[in-house]
């Protein structure tokens, strides 16, 4: 086998992204890690411009043209590039020149290094930790709240049966109505307090009942289209819980559309994918289910959007800010994870739970 033929062969199996340009910054090779992270076909893209490839702003594309003439390599950390697809790809990305027999550049090496996924990482560990303190915190101050409260419930009830008087009897029953109306938001801090009744689940007939429910309470107000991958696998879970998990991501969704009065085309899009060797938190999954809730609403707020899952944390003044804590907590039940971007008019929670976990607690079960 030829030299040059090894190098390609060797080139193409990298798992690093390699672009290769020509002095006049024309795309001469990629190597298939490349046209994946770039979503490109280099069969299409050869000899034309970088920006077949990806978008860069001028500077950096000036930086290209220097690193020609001067013949030395550079590296930029943390940028931001734009793919073809409209999506933008956060990475480093380094440049070395390759010279040629008369000492001159005869092209440059591109290799890139997406940052994405290590941001992500680094903001799911961030979310599961703050979301686990937020929850031993409310733990605590449910048990400060409900202790007292029934003291105070108990005590408003004595008093009612030692006083005749209507009037006072009136004022007793106001105390221990408002009491239970605060142990019951309290118990909806806690979020699910039963065991979970696993078993083995189609994922979409959970989504087909959230759907069904949306429509009902929008009065058709909403259209909600349907984006399913089936070659899902079955979940094992609780169908109850995964129900109202995903039901209080689609009505934060439902609810932000239906008092956004400029929006004449209120949609929701809900898309199933399986993801392979996904990782969530810090632990990578063989396989992951993947429930996407797009809505094409207003947006959230950037001074709550980090705090979005925390109880009491809600964008809407009538809104009671549990729904999405509730809703993560169910998913961490599952091993899973919800993460949200939103942009105007795109807002997206992306709900995600490892199906080969499911399937190994279902094997210990049996």
């Amino acid at each position: 086998m030829e030299r040059q033929t090894v190098y390609s062969l060797l080139i193409d199996h990298l798992s690093t992204a390699v672009v290769q340009l020509n002095r006049e910054l024309q795309i001469e090779y990629l190597n298939p890690a490349a046209e994946m992270l770039l979503a490109v076909s280099r069969r299409r893209i050869y000899g034309q411009d970088l920006e077949a490839a990806f978008r860069e702003d001028g500077e950096s594309i000036n930086a290209l043209a220097a690193a020609v003439e001067s013949g030395y390599p550079f590296t930029k950390r943390e940028t931001e590039i734009g793919l073809n697809n409209s999506k933008k790809l956060f990475c480093d990305y380094t440049v070395t020149p390759v010279m040629g027999t008369m000492n001159n550049t005869e092209s440059l090496i591109i290799e890139l290094y997406p940052r994405d996924r290590m941001k992500r990482i680094s903001q799911e560990g961030e979310l599961i930790a703050n979301h686990q303190t937020s929850k031993e915190l409310v733990r605590g101050l449910a048990h400060e709240i409900k202790n007292p409260l029934g003291g105070i419930r108990g005590a408003a009830q004595l008093i009612s049966r030692a006083f005749k008087d209507e009037a006072l009897n009136d004022y007793t029953q106001v105390i221990i109505e408002e009491s239970d109306r605060l142990r019951d938001l309290v118990d909806r801090l806690l979020g699910p307090r039963q065991l979970p009744k696993n078993k083995a689940l189609n994922i979409h007939r959970v989504i087909e009942r959230v759907k069904q429910l949306t429509l009902v309470e929008s009065d058709g107000q909403i259209e909600i289209i349907r984006d399913y991958d089936p070659s899902i696998p079955d979940i094992y879970g609780d169908e109850a819980q995964l129900i109202q998990a995903v039901l209080n991501v689609t009505r934060n969704a439902m609810q932000a559309l239906l008092e956004d009065e400029s929006n004449q085309q209120k949609q929701i899009r809900i898309a199933t994918r399986a993801l392979r060797q996904f990782t969530i938190g810090t632990k990578r999954h063989r396989l992951v289910c993947k429930i996407s809730v797009i809505d094409n609403g207003p947006g959230i707020p950037a001074a709550i959007l980090n705090s979005l899952f925390y109880p009491m944390v809600s964008g809407r003044p009538e809104g009671t800010g549990l729904g999405l804590s509730i809703a993560q907590s169910v998913i961490h039940q599952h091993h899973g994870i919800i993460e949200c971007n939103s942009d105007q008019n795109n807002t997206e929670f992306n709900i995600l739970m490892p199906i080969e976990t499911a399937v190994q607690d279902q094997e210990k079960h049996l």
